[in-house]
């Protein structure tokens, strides 16, 4: 069976500009530095094949994230521990493709998976260049401490880290679970000490999950050369992120309690996240409330 926009020339084969928002240049890290000084915030949004990355894109969405939580929302497995290079390079090229089709302007981010940056710095670049050669235009790591040698080797070479400390999927059984971190003074300096490393060793964005609104704000301001991109991490980011799944109310499980769907009043795919970008900008997500922790 083909799909319907398979046949050009149909109006099922555009997805419309997304009015009422701007036309936008293309996002680069350059673009991102100026948002942020301009103090206007960044979207992320994970996205996993061509149509929804596109969508994603026409709805105004700064960054896209091809994250290995597609191991669970897309692959069905309990973690992100199982999913592979290989997985992750298929599905990079999939939404860069998506993006072509339509032109698209968003920064595209793609996540190195469990077991593909750990065993030295030569490993990290070799599977660096292969989502990179895939499409994306940044790779995400998890970690801090050892991380930092390694993110410093990759943007030597020229090519663009995107950090991830707080929970870290990947490590989650070692974390005991998925709990908030860096509560208490001993944790919260542990992770200021990681996010100031990693912002030293090149890193250019770094996504902090499940970590306490106030700390997040905190490090927001002491890294102005490292974009923070919250989840779970109160509004005091220089950005948001979600999987797209959460936000649209179709996951396996049952959402965090700081996600939102913005599918139940928005009634379309593109509504929803034209929703979740004006949300993020004018503030009204995330709501500190749920973050008091």
């Amino acid at each position: 069976m083909t799909s319907a926009n398979s046949a050009p020339g149909t109006p099922y084969g555009t997805i419309p500009p997304a009015s009422p928002l701007p036309q936008r240049r293309p996002i680069s890290l350059p673009r991102l530095a100026q948002m942020r000084e301009a103090g206007e915030k960044i979207t992320m949004l994970t996205a996993y094949d061509a149509t929804f990355a596109a969508v994603a894109d026409a709805a105004g969405v700064e960054a896209i994230l091809i994250g290995d939580s597609l191991g669970m929302v897309c692959q069905g497995l309990p973690s992100t521990v199982g999913v592979s290079l290989d997985t992750m390079a298929y599905h990079t090229e999939s939404v860069t493709r998506g993006l072509h089709r339509v032109q698209g302007t968003a920064w595209v981010v793609a996540d190195l998976p469990f077991g593909s940056y750990h065993e030295s710095r030569e490993q990290a670049l070799r599977s660096a260049c292969r989502l990179m050669q895939a499409g994306a235009h940044m790779v995400k790591l998890e970690g801090g401490g050892w991380t930092a040698p390694t993110v410093q080797f990759l943007v030597e070479r020229g090519i663009p880290v995107c950090a991830h400390l707080g929970l870290t999927p990947q490590t989650v059984h070692a974390l005991g679970g998925y709990r908030v971190q860096g509560k208490g003074d001993a944790a919260a300096a542990e992770l200021r000490r990681h996010a100031l490393e990693l912002q030293d060793a090149g890193a250019a964005m770094l996504v902090l999950e499940m970590v306490p609104a106030a700390l997040s704000a905190s490090l927001t301001q002491e890294l102005p050369h490292c974009h923070t991109i919250g989840i779970g991490a109160g509004k005091g980011t220089a950005g948001q992120v979600l999987v797209m799944h959460d936000m649209l109310g179709v996951n396996l499980g049952k959402n965090p309690k700081f996600v939102h769907d913005f599918m139940q009043e928005a009634g379309s795919v593109r509504g929803a996240m034209q929703a979740y970008v004006r949300a993020v900008k004018n503030g009204s997500f995330p709501d500190d409330a749920l973050h008091a922790w």
